[in-house]
């Protein structure tokens, strides 16, 4: 289901299928989570998405966004917006010479702009490429829901001893002053609603959930929808 590990033969036999991108960030997560999380959870969802059909394949995931509202914070690499569009944008116009169908998978909420402008531009250029963001609603920046989805993924990648609440108002009320100064403004230890209650099965939940509504958002590609689960 990977591109990255078939031959350019394989791959061009392939070209019928959907190229998922997960796109996703490394920035920081808090005490207690890793700077690749927005990364490996876009990855996760393309991975599971493409175990359930075989016309799905996944590129490798594209590990920097637009993480700026989290400068000061130690580990944080981010290329901003303008190369972000950029990057995506050259990306997919080289994807579209094998693959016709593309769909970003953004793991960033920073990201999203960014995104949206590249998707529109490339539309443009008469380019089938979309756009999925998941919602996994709940806290904002390494809370409960993030905490919960890296807990299903790997509980190895998670420092259960040192996650702590951060800001726990709802993000509408912090949302002005984090968009002004960042997160650094709000959240002395960068996390955006409470982590010490997440747990695997929480994960799990809203991983299944997420996996449904990407799987959902592609159907407009497919005329009839196969089984799933069909054999490579």
């Amino acid at each position: 289901m990977f591109v990255a590990q078939l031959t350019s033969p394989e791959a061009g036999a392939r070209a019928a299928a959907v190229l998922l991108i997960p796109v996703g960030a490394t920035e920081q997560h808090g005490p207690h989570l890793p700077l690749s999380t927005d990364t490996d959870l876009a990855a996760a969802l393309c991975a599971r998405a493409a175990a359930r059909r075989a016309d799905l394949l996944v590129a490798p995931a594209v590990a920097y966004g637009a993480s700026g509202e989290h400068a000061g914070f130690p580990g944080t690499l981010s290329i901003g917006r303008a190369a972000l569009e950029l990057l995506v944008v050259e990306l997919c116009r080289s994807a579209t010479d094998t693959f016709s169908r593309i769909a970003l998978v953004n793991g960033h909420g920073g990201n999203v702009a960014a995104l949206g402008r590249a998707v529109t531009l490339l539309r443009s250029e008469s380019r089938d490429v979309r756009l999925f963001s998941p919602d996994y609603r709940g806290d904002a920046h390494a809370g409960h829901a993030e905490t919960s989805l890296q807990l299903a993924l790997d509980p190895a990648r998670v420092r259960a001893d040192r996650a702590e609440p951060g800001d726990t108002r709802p993000l509408a009320e912090v949302l002005p002053l984090l968009r002004a100064a960042g997160v650094r403004a709000v959240s002395a230890n960068g996390v955006l609603g409470d982590p010490t209650g997440a747990n695997a099965d929480a994960g799990e939940e809203l991983l299944t959930a997420a996996t449904a509504a990407l799987l959902d958002r592609l159907r407009h590609w497919w005329p009839r929808h196969p089984e799933e689960g069909t054999a490579r």
